[in-house]
């Protein structure tokens, strides 16, 4: 749970509040859009600052104070090494420039937009999820962030106590 970033924000966000002048700049992801089969709590982590930006945007609306949500795809980052999945599809990827990210979401924020997908394909990614049953995204993403390893079909073995399943 992002508990460090609702504090800050809370704390911040009512001395913008008070000021009536200030943006917000959240970042979480199109991950967010996904049930994160192999990344449970990152997924759905990233699905609460996506809400969490929504409504705090509607809550500070006509304060003077702007929320922009920030949510990149993919992007290059050491995520992929902290995380241990640089031996899975989604580690092994074409990510985005992380300067580039910044920059959108920069823009974004000094314009008081509500949201930004950086780049065209997360764009797309982002709109198909709207409207891909959640059984058919956790799959997808189970094949993109599993390791290579379980892909190629080595299962762990069975508990001694249990025969094989046929």
């Amino acid at each position: 749970m992002p508990a460090g970033t609702v504090h800050l924000l809370h704390r911040v966000g009512q001395l913008m509040r008070a000021q009536h002048e200030g943006r917000i700049l959240i970042t979480a992801s199109i991950a967010g859009f996904v049930p994160g089969t192999c990344q449970a709590v990152y997924n759905a982590t990233k699905a609460f600052l996506d809400s969490f930006s929504y409504a705090l945007r509607h809550e500070l609306q006509h304060t003077g104070v702007s929320v922009t949500c920030l949510m990149p795809g993919a992007t290059e980052t050491d995520f992929f090494e902290r995380a241990d999945l640089l031996d899975t599809r989604l580690g092994q990827q074409k990510k985005a420039d992380p300067a580039e990210v910044a920059r959108i979401g920069f823009d974004a924020m000094m314009r008081g937009e509500g949201e930004v997908v950086p780049g065209w394909q997360n764009k797309l990614r982002a709109a198909i999820a709207m409207v891909t049953p959640a059984d058919v995204l956790a799959e997808q993403h189970r094949r993109m962030a599993e390791p290579q390893e379980a892909a190629l079909g080595s299962a762990p073995a069975a508990p001694a106590d249990k025969p094989p399943a046929p």
